[in-house]
C-alpha cells in the first residue's frame, strides 16, 4: 500500500513470473505513477519448492487475472486472492507449461528432428547469415545470402 498511497503508484500495469532456477521464481510487477509520469518495476523471490506470496488484489484490483496467468503457467500461490482458479489451459491439463523443468509432449511424442543451431548437426548446415526467411526469393539480398 506504500508504493500506491504514498508514492502515487495508482496504476496496476502487470504482474508475471520468471523461472529462476534452480531454487526461486522472480515475481515482477509494474506500476504507473500517471501524475509524475514515472514508472517502477518491483520484483521479489519465491522459493521453488514453497511458492507463496499475499496476494495484491487488495491493494490493485488489476493484479486478479496477472496473478491468475502466474497461478496457472508456474504455479506460484497468491495466499488470499479471492479466485485462484485456472484462467487459460483446458481442463484437466496437469503441470505449469511456463516452467524450465516442464516436459513438452511434442518432444515425447515424436523427437526433434534436428540439431539445436545450424551446424551442429554435422551434415554441413548454412550458417544463420546465409539463411533467407521462407518465402523469400533466393534472388533477394547479397549475392552471398
Amino acid at each position: 500500500m506504500y508504493v500506491r498511497d504514498t508514492l502515487d503508484f495508482t496504476f496496476f500495469d502487470w504482474l508475471t513470473g520468471v523461472d529462476a532456477p534452480p531454487d526461486s521464481f522472480a515475481i515482477v510487477v509494474h506500476v504507473y505513477n500517471p501524475a509524475a509520469g514515472r514508472r517502477l518495476l518491483l520484483r521479489t523471490h519465491v522459493p521453488r519448492e514453497n511458492p507463496h506470496l499475499p496476494t495484491a488484489v487488495d491493494i490493485y484490483r488489476g493484479a486478479n487475472w496477472h496473478e491468475r496467468e502466474t497461478y496457472e503457467m508456474f504455479g506460484v500461490i497468491f495466499d488470499g486472492h479471492p479466485n485462484l482458479v485456472p484462467l487459460l489451459l483446458p481442463d484437466g491439463f496437469e503441470g505449469h507449461p511456463l516452467r524450465k523443468d516442464f516436459i513438452l509432449a511434442a518432444r515425447v511424442a515424436k523427437p526433434w528432428p534436428g540439431a539445436k543451431e545450424p551446424g551442429e548437426s554435422g551434415h554441413g548446415a548454412p550458417s544463420r547469415r546465409k539463411t533467407l526467411p521462407p518465402g523469400v526469393p533466393a534472388d533477394w539480398g547479397p549475392p552471398d545470402a
